[in-house]
């Protein structure tokens, strides 16, 4: 009688969950947990922190998968607007830490709303293309670019430039998967280009010297150029094999800066080497096109949307941290997904993979 009950209540957790990128996202926490050990010089503080982080994270992923589409469909208005309201909250009265204003106090504790447009943004843009399927025009793609770039301006002027630029990523696939045309892509990027100046003109002082010190680290070693320098030596130290599990030398004497969270993939290639960079790159490889697959499999044009743009976001988070650390992009603060400690990106990360996993295993019960 126990065994039957716990059959039906294992099948009762699992009737929604993806089993293969379930497994891949396992094994990436995995990874993290090993490394973020090492990181933090063997202590168990932040791995068990971590440990709960994960906790609520795949909660979280497992009650999304459980939410059928068409309900997220119901809740993209109100959420986007919700997150827009909360955005201008920071702008007026948020709280400064650190010389940036990202934080609302709301009483009990302080939160994020950047966070939230992660979602509510290729959430929003998805469910605006399907209302308008059958008749898409090129106004209809303006519409789709400003309500992009409204919660992207708020995030970026915070001063959020990691998230900006992911927010940005998001709804701009979006603006692709749904259609707009290569010949828009191309002047856009004609525009883009020859905007630049003004652009740069734009950018706070930290932020230009970030892509100064891209050119060049050397220029202030000891400053700006650290980060860079000290990363990149700890990636190119790993060689092919890696030092070994807390062997690493720019790790251990506390040269790679922020080791544990924005930094951690430097500290997983000095010590695993390109063997173990490998096998990450083949994880976030297979959640990633676990992901494409289930948006190429989706019943509806907002099911396909969302599950493509969650879907391609995700690379776009490990290439931009891989990106930074190895000294190919400017230093922007995107932690590694699903590796890097810390629960509030963990949490949104797998609140975007549990969408893909309603989507997936509702595919059947969505009407077309």
């Amino acid at each position: 009688m126990i065994a039957y009950y716990a059959r039906r209540m294992a099948r009762l957790l699992t009737a929604r969950i993806d089993g293969p990128l379930l497994g891949a996202v396992l094994l990436l926490m995995g990874a993290g947990l090993v490394v973020l050990y090492s990181a933090s010089n063997a202590g168990w503080t932040r791995v068990s922190g971590q440990m709960v982080n994960m906790l609520v994270a795949l909660t979280v992923m497992w009650m999304m998968a459980n939410v059928p589409p068409h309900f997220l469909m119901r809740l993209a208005l109100p959420m986007f607007i919700v997150g827009l309201l909360l955005l201008v909250g920071v702008a007026v009265k948020g709280e400064v830490i650190n010389g940036a204003r990202r934080w609302l106090n709301v009483g009990i504790t302080r939160i994020q709303p950047s966070e939230l447009m992660k979602i509510a943004t290729p959430l929003m843009l998805a469910w605006y293309f399907h209302r308008y399927e059958g008749t898409l025009r090129a106004r209809n793609f303006l519409v789709g670019a400003i309500l992009m770039l409204v919660p992207v301006v708020l995030i970026a002027r915070q001063p959020d430039l990691g998230t900006a630029v992911l927010i940005l990523a998001s709804g701009c696939y979006v603006l692709f998967l749904a259609g707009l045309s290569w010949k828009i892509i191309a002047g856009l990027g004609v525009i883009a280009i020859a905007g630049a100046p003004a652009a740069w003109s734009m950018l706070h002082g930290y932020q230009r010297q970030r892509i100064l010190t891209l050119l060049d680290p050397s220029q202030d070693p000891l400053g700006a150029g650290y980060h860079t320098i000290q990363s990149t030596i700890a990636v190119g130290s790993g060689g092919l094999a890696g030092k070994g599990w807390l062997q690493g030398t720019q790790t251990h004497l506390d040269f790679i800066p922020e080791r544990t969270t924005d930094f951690i993939f430097a500290v997983f290639s000095e010590e695993f080497g390109l063997l173990g960079n490998v096998v990450l790159l083949g994880l976030f490889l297979l959640v990633i096109l676990r992901g494409l697959v289930i948006a190429a499999n989706a019943p509806t044009l907002f099911t396909r949307l969302l599950a493509g743009s969650i879907s391609l976001t995700f690379f776009t988070y490990a290439f931009v941290n891989m990106g930074m650390v190895s000294g190919i992009l400017p230093v922007v603060g995107v932690p590694l997904p699903i590796i890097s400690y810390g629960g509030t990106a963990l949490v949104s990360l797998c609140l975007g993979l549990g969408i893909l996993m309603s989507i997936q295993t509702h595919r059947k019960l969505v009407h077309t």
